[in-house]
């Protein structure tokens, strides 16, 4: 995968690659390192030197990435005395070791660029300057010496438009910013001997010199693609599924590892080694009590539990708005000993916040009650409890192919659908072609999907966005607010996973799924993607750039409109003024290339001197097989 990537990286116009060194994926257990298979980023950066480009190292320790637990290693939250991310001994001695590992093995390795190595910038922890912006980062570089060096004057040109100078009264150098704050009209402003310029709404343009626009904030150009999926034409007829139980007999019965008089927290007990922590206790009952119209009730910091009595499921409870909420479930006990089983599932870990390593997890002091007929209450938190962590089928490793002989498979039938705790398995042919392949987990539930042995990720795809904050319209301009512009309303979070091709080996692959909540693996499909459209827009005076990649063409241009076009890719129109020849001109242009630009002026399109700048250039075409 790596060549690939690094190629494709490099076909893009980069010059240097980005990479995060997870501390909790090399280092897993303390002092004990993995730097194997994909683990070994000596061999990428070697990878990556050798198509001629640069590195630049995110040690971390702390990396945030929307990764599990930040990438930091669990184990660190259960050293004594320690706090993350501060001045904490503790914390700076496990740091330093790690760090300090890390970078001797670059230098071993010739890695630095003072060793004529690819590592251009090795950084620590994590959000140091503004990577987001290049464009911009590069823009006020170019005023750098004057915007720290100068006296800052503003003048209001309207009611919504300000220019802001900044000069320096020794070199006599000025660099200007002119900003609209009216969110939905655009401005052009003439500013006399410095130039005349169209200002969007809601946008800041830079001016270098006060006299030469180097960037607006609305003039950003991008491409928009429209992706299709297909199914595999290798396997066009269903996937042909076994399942197999994941056996709870142990856990359903209390049996587990460890017991201790209270409900503990689970990232403590885990160490991340699973998502899943089972809590068991027993409860006594005599013929004399009430063994009827009894609720469970159970206080848990998330993210899902599952409930068990006497070995029959009573019920399963996730957060919907935060993290903490109260499973509560009817339930009936007989006389003599009973066993409550729970089951309590993260979906990661925490990541981002002050203090977020402290933020808990599982049951974590509960409480747990029994509330009977006249809310007589049972505190069950101190009662001596039993521990396992995780699933006996994790154990076994079932989701690998090499070893799911362990498992009792079963031959799939109606009656194998919707089941709880659940192992699925079928095998599927290599997708021909080099398109990315996808797994769609439509009708799943909640679970975990492997290729070959290889995680590709927890689905839940049961989960579903409410229907109450999407719009029909998307206008970013204005305040911003957390319901705008979201789409996407009623579908799940997330529905196809990507399969990495190098996963696939052979002609022939094995998928199984972990279902833990029930789904129905019939409709799950290996499908591959492709661009089929591609938009574009760009203002006067840049450029405009398409490419189908993958070895696919331009094959037609479905809209071309240089003048004021309106709307967006799907749906674009022609506005008050069009060149007519628009489409003609980017079909010499684009028409049989996998990419293309397009010079955006008046002179470009036959219009002699640019009258107008607010003038731009839409485009939408559609890509095909080469």
């Amino acid at each position: 995968m790596w060549p690939d990537l690094i190629q494709k990286a490099k076909d893009g116009g980069l010059d240097a690659i980005e990479t995060y060194i997870f501390w909790d994926r090399h280092e897993p257990q303390r002092r004990k390192y993995d730097f194997s298979g994909n683990l070994d980023f000596i061999k990428f950066f070697q990878l990556i030197q050798d198509a001629g480009l640069y590195v630049v190292m995110r040690i971390g320790p702390y990396v945030c990435a929307e990764w599990n637990y930040g990438g930091f290693p669990v184990w660190l939250h259960n050293m004594p005395g320690i706090q993350l991310r501060t001045d904490n001994q503790v914390y700076k001695n496990e740091m330093q070791t790690f760090t300090t590992k890390i970078v001797n093995m670059c230098k071993a390795a010739n890695l630095f660029a003072s060793q004529g190595g690819p590592i251009i910038i090795a950084q620590i922890e994590n959000e140091y300057g503004n990577v987001m912006t290049p464009q911009l980062h590069a823009s006020i570089k170019l005023g750098e010496k004057i915007l720290t060096s100068s006296t800052r004057s503003d003048r209001n040109i309207s009611s919504s438009v300000t220019l802001t100078t900044f000069s320096n009264p020794t070199t006599g150098g000025r660099f200007c910013f002119l900003s609209n704050t009216d969110a939905s009209n655009d401005a052009t402003i003439d500013l006399q001997t410095d130039g005349k310029y169209f200002v969007p709404a809601w946008s800041v343009t830079i001016l270098d010199g006060c006299n030469k626009e180097v960037y607006n904030t609305a003039k950003v150009n991008t491409q928009t693609s429209v992706f299709v999926k297909e199914q595999n034409e290798k396997a066009n007829a269903q996937l042909s599924w076994v399942w197999a139980p994941e056996p709870m007999r142990d856990t359903l019965q209390g049996i587990g590892k460890f017991k201790a008089n209270l409900l503990l927290e689970q990232k403590a007990t885990t160490v991340d080694f699973s998502d899943y922590l089972w809590y068991m206790t027993n409860v006594e009952t005599d013929p004399t009590s009430s063994l009827y119209n009894i609720s469970l009730h159970v206080n848990t910091k998330g993210h899902v539990l599952h409930a068990f009595v006497n070995k029959r499921y009573v019920g399963s409870q996730w957060a919907t708005n935060g993290q903490s909420f109260v499973l509560e479930k009817p339930i009936s006990l007989k006389s003599g000993t009973n066993t409550i089983t729970l089951l309590s599932a993260t979906v990661g870990l925490k990541n981002y916040d002050a203090f977020y390593d402290t933020v808990p997890t599982g049951i974590d002091g509960g409480p747990v009650y029994l509330i009977g007929s006249g809310n007589a209450t049972t505190d069950l938190s101190s009662n001596l409890w039993s521990y396992k962590v995780g699933l006996n089928g994790e154990m076994k490793q079932l989701y690998n192919p090499a070893f799911s002989s362990r498992g009792k498979w079963r031959t799939f039938d109606e009656a194998s659908i919707g089941r709880r705790m659940t192992w699925y398995k079928t095998s599927f042919k290599n997708p021909s072609g080099v398109d990315p392949v996808v797994l769609d987990l439509q009708g799943m539930g909640k679970g975990q999907a492997w290729v070959n042995g290889q995680s590709i990720g927890r689905f839940w795809p049961s989960f579903i966005a409410g229907n109450d904050s999407c719009s029909e319209t998307c206008d970013y301009r204005g305040a911003y607010n957390p319901s705008k512009c979201v789409e996407n309303c009623g579908n799940p979070s997330q529905r196809w996973y990507h399969i990495p091709r190098s996963f696939l080996s052979g002609d022939t692959n094995t998928l199984i799924l972990f279902e833990e909540i029930g789904g129905n693996p019939e409709q799950v499909s290996v499908q591959t993607v492709t661009i089929q459209t591609i938009c574009g827009h760009a203002n006067e005076g840049s450029t405009l750039e398409l490419s189908c990649q993958g070895g696919h063409i331009i094959s037609e241009i479905q809209f071309a409109s240089y003048g004021n076009p309106g709307g967006k890719c799907g749906s674009f129109t022609q506005g008050v003024w069009n060149v007519s020849n628009s489409i003609l001109l980017v079909e010499r242009a684009c028409i049989g290339m996998e990419s293309c630009s397009i010079d955006v002026s008046a002179k470009s399109f036959g219009i002699g001197d640019a009258t107008n700048l607010s003038a731009r250039l839409a485009v939408q075409a559609l890509c095909s097989n080469n």
